[in-house]
């Protein structure tokens, strides 16, 4: 398998002739509902074997293929980096690395439950079902879940209860200091936690408590550790979902203390993703620099087995006038690929950041700019989970369509199964 890039010119009748594989193989791997096709975007073509293209070079077939080039020349017997147009290079399966993955999913309709869980377990060895609130007395909001716990367990994906700070204005840093801070309200916290995993037959928790102030950090981490205290015995999972920090100088992220943190929980679902969003101006939501400045800053704070790299399923579409956003909004991959082919612009991509972006007019006359993930963003990410040997990956959120994703990670990993 390799990753192909649209060229102007390029239809899917083409590209299938070109590697000699069927079309429907090119849209059943990469999910596509129509053959239309735009310029910049990805594709991943099923096929162990690649035809030499003008302007090609080990170095820029080793990047379409995920494979070292020092690979490629031992398995096909080459003594140079010399190729030759029209030349076929067999691409050796890749040596995969094995995790332990997670990924978020919300309840939703029966069929559709049955569907992301069957869909996505393979590439799981955690489903983080979202989310179950916390009330200021310590109580938990219901959640229609049981149809996913039961389907996690079938399939043999532990699930984890998503417990978080939300509120109907957003996530809240003074609902936290209400719970946290009162120790009453904490341990009672703590125990509706214990009997919502027991009775509920949950693996364990994910807490995702975001907007901690520095004034609560302290509070945080002995939270996460009585908590772990009260599940551990019984064999119950405590991980948490945290901001992504490259230093510790950043104001808004002083209440996460890594080091504590880590030492509490079995493991952290770094959220690496939203360094631009909706109330932001647009750019890249996952920049590979910041995202490896943040997993070497968790690795100064927390062990290699700790740490699971969170990876986006979206994008963001800002609308602008004259130089200002004037709003914007989540879009999927495959819905800002569509977007691409509806107004018929290209894709451009980044090498600085390694994500794609593009820009367009809507039907009013609006320019928007688009930034989101797509298979060679994905796969320069999967790459860092091999690199600095992470204990896995996972993502936000299952119902997002992103089709080359699942594909991916079972070309990178084999996720561990635990129950």
């Amino acid at each position: 398998m390799f990753i192909y890039v649209v060229k102007t010119g390029d239809s899917l009748f083409s590209i299938a002739s070109k590697y000699q594989v069927t079309m429907d193989s090119i849209r059943i791997i990469n999910g596509l509902t129509t053959d239309r096709l735009v310029p910049g975007q990805s594709l991943l073509v099923p096929t162990n074997m690649y035809t030499v293209q003008p302007g090609d070079s080990l170095y820029s077939i080793s990047k379409m293929s995920l494979i070292p080039v020092e690979t490629i020349r031992l398995i096909n017997g080459l003594h140079s980096n010399i190729i030759t147009v029209g030349m076929k290079l067999y691409l050796p399966p890749r040596t995969k690395y094995e995790t332990e993955d997670f990924s978020y999913i919300t309840p939703s309709t029966s069929e559709m439950n049955q569907f992301i869980v069957q869909s996505f377990a393979p590439i799981n060895t955690f489903f983080g079902i979202f989310e179950y609130h916390i009330f200021e007395d310590g109580s938990l909001s219901t959640l229609n879940d049981q149809q996913l716990i039961q389907l996690s367990r079938e399939y043999h994906v532990a699930p984890l209860a998503v417990i978080t700070n939300l509120t109907s204005t957003g996530f809240s840093p003074d609902l936290t200091e209400k719970v946290l801070g009162s120790p009453v309200i904490r341990d009672r916290l703590i125990s509706n936690i214990y009997n919502l995993v027991k009775s509920k037959n949950y693996a364990g928790v994910n807490i995702d408590f975001e907007r901690i102030r520095e004034g609560q950090r302290d509070l945080y981490s002995d939270f996460l550790r009585s908590l772990r205290d009260r599940l551990k015995p019984e064999g119950y999972y405590t991980s948490a979902a945290i901001p992504a920090k490259t230093s510790d100088e950043i104001s808004w992220l002083k209440g996460y203390d890594y080091g504590g943190i880590g030492a509490a929980v079995d493991f952290a679902f770094i959220m690496a993703y939203d360094w631009h969003e909706a109330s932001s101006p647009p750019g890249p939501v996952a920049p590979i620099n910041e995202v490896k400045q943040s997993i070497e800053y968790a690795l100064n704070h927390m062990g290699v087995n700790k740490i699971i790299l969170g990876v986006p399923r979206y994008g963001y579409d800002w609308t602008m006038s004259n130089g200002n956003v004037v709003s914007a909004h989540a879009v999927s991959v495959a819905g800002a690929v569509n977007t691409a082919m509806k107004y018929q612009v290209p894709i451009q991509y980044s090498t600085e950041y390694q994500q794609p972006f593009f820009t367009y007019r809507d039907e009013t006359g609006k320019r928007h700019i688009v930034w989101y993930e797509d298979a060679t963003a994905r796969a320069q990410k999967l790459q860092l989970v091999v690199d600095y040997r992470l204990r896995g990956v996972g993502a936000w959120q299952l119902g997002l369509q992103f089709p080359q994703s699942a594909v991916l990670v079972r070309e990178f990993f084999i996720s561990k199964k635990i129950i």
